[in-house]
């Protein structure tokens, strides 16, 4: 297995356990938060697309599929465009909410492919590439998606986990 192997089966990964966690909720549960300070499985997987989607965008210099896919307009969230969830407020978590499930897995399957085909091309050099010089010590091209694929993971967990207590619930 070579490194774009990698990176695609842990992002795969990462796909897998986003539809298991929306795929058949209603669109009321998958707005429900347990407490007011609470996530939703909606924001949850929302955020983590919109994270994924930002990150990658930024390192392949590319625009981001919320945008020039039309994924914003579809969603019509009261939030800033640029909003990826990062600080967001429980009020705000609260404006994230959606029809269909299968809005949450068409953007989220948009922004999976595009990272996939992304990934594909890159070289074992790339990876050592310095993409974001704020830090100390400065993040590489291998870091950053490794980060990404962290952050996805551990928030389709925590919609997973919410999802099973929803459906306890009927």
């Amino acid at each position: 297995m070579n490194h774009a192997e990698l990176l695609a089966d842990a992002f795969g990964r990462v796909k897998e356990n986003v539809h298991a966690a929306v795929d058949g909720l209603t669109p009321d549960e998958l707005g429900e938060r347990l407490d007011p300070g609470g996530n939703s499985v909606a924001w949850l997987i929302w955020h983590l697309t919109r994270v994924q989607d930002d990150h990658v965008a930024e390192v392949a210099s590319r625009d981001q599929l919320w945008e020039s896919d039309g994924w914003r307009e579809r969603f019509d969230l009261s939030l800033p465009a640029a909003a990826t969830g990062y600080g967001h407020t429980s009020s705000q978590v609260a404006k994230v909410r959606v029809k269909d499930a299968s809005l949450l897995t068409g953007y989220y399957d948009a922004v999976h492919d595009a990272t996939l085909g992304y990934v594909a091309g890159l070289s074992e050099s790339d990876l050592d590439r310095v993409v974001d010089e704020r830090w100390d010590p400065p993040v590489t091209l291998g870091v950053r998606l490794v980060s990404v694929i962290d952050d996805d993971i551990q928030h389709a967990g925590q919609a997973a986990l919410l999802r099973g207590t929803l459906l306890r619930r009927r």
